[in-house]
């Protein structure tokens, strides 16, 4: 009797009892096994079995067809294409590539509708690369992407709306472009889960401190290496730097920026809020144009109220002729 449901092979030997229909064997002696027909319960487990040995055999065969050529593909989402000499993105890489790796090439830039059709793409390395820019929009689309390495290449300006609304985004590395010296105020906005950004050993003098503030999620930032002046542009960055220490992996003695006066490093640690205290009493750009706007409306205001009343003066003296005028004839 066979219960349950087990694939196991029937191993049952047969026994003819001494004086049986035996045809001569003597009682006792083992008979060769006879096929051992399958249990109408084994089926459904057969049936499994060769649905999957089936699975297996179909992934074995297409395994890597859909790999761009001098590529490698580890797995089926991953695309390997790291140190392969490329001037230029790959062709046929797959619509359903989760890992891109592109690092260590000589790839110039980015088409705009590059992520279009990647929407399940996570992780993007571009490190060490040839790339002057990156145009507005083109990250924009990367609905799921979390981690982006930008770092080792030749950005020059990171400009608004470069990378849309990538609220997925996690980490993001930046550094290492010695010729990026431009982020825009709101080059970040809309990155709501940014947790690492790395803009370490570039070329920026001075960062709006709104850069990093509108960012809710950030835990870490690498801003060391960076030819920084500490004039009054750099006054409120100091301030926000020291509050936030916690979120510099290298400390505050990592920094280092460059006095005004004579250009010598020193590092900021060695600084205090007090070393900016003269800047408190200095008129931003902003506040200039403020003063110059105000003057120049107060004097057209000024003019126009000046004309208005030499008008009504006019009038009132023509006006005060004619009556005089009038009152003579009427005497005569």
């Amino acid at each position: 009797m066979v219960t349950g449901q087990r694939c196991s092979p029937c191993a049952s030997i047969l026994l003819v009892r001494k004086g049986g229909g035996g045809g001569g064997h003597d009682g006792g002696e083992p008979r060769s096994p006879s096929p051992c027909p399958l249990p109408s319960t084994m089926w459904p487990c057969v049936r499994w079995l060769h649905s999957l040995l089936a699975l297996l055999c179909s992934a074995v065969l297409t395994w890597g067809q859909n790999c761009p050529a001098s590529c490698l593909c580890p797995d089926p989402h991953t695309v390997d294409c790291s140190g392969r000499e490329l001037t230029r993105l790959p062709d046929a890489i797959p619509l359903d590539v989760r890992r891109l790796l592109l690092s260590d090439n000589w790839i110039p830039w980015i088409p705009s509708d590059f992520l279009v059709l990647y929407s399940d793409l996570v992780y993007l390395d571009l490190r060490n690369n040839s790339l002057s820019q990156i145009e507005p929009g083109t990250l924009s689309t990367s609905s799921r992407l979390v981690f982006l390495d930008l770092s080792c290449n030749n950005l020059t300006e990171i400009p608004s709306g470069t990378f849309g609304q990538s609220r997925s985004l996690i980490k993001l590395r930046l550094g290492n472009n010695t010729f990026l010296s431009v982020v825009s105020k709101d080059a970040f906005r809309g990155l709501t889960s940014l947790r690492e950004l790395e803009l370490e050993w570039n070329g920026l003098f001075y960062l709006d401190v709104g850069v990093l503030s509108q960012l809710p999620s950030l835990r870490a930032v690498r801003l060391e290496g960076n030819p920084w002046v500490c004039n009054c542009r750099f006054a409120k960055l100091f301030t926000w730097l020291m509050e936030n220490r916690q979120k510099l992996p290298t400390g505050i003695e990592g920094m280092e920026c460059s006095l005004p006066t004579n250009g010598r490093r020193v590092a900021l640690s060695q600084l205090s809020e007090d070393s900016f205290r003269k800047c408190q009493d200095t008129l931003t750009l902003t506040d200039y144009l403020i003063v110059i706007f105000s003057g120049v409306a107060v004097s057209v205001a000024a003019i126009i109220a000046s004309f208005f009343l030499a008008s009504t003066v006019h009038c009132f003296q023509r006006w005060s002729k004619a009556s005089k005028a009038d009152d003579e004839e009427s005497d005569g």
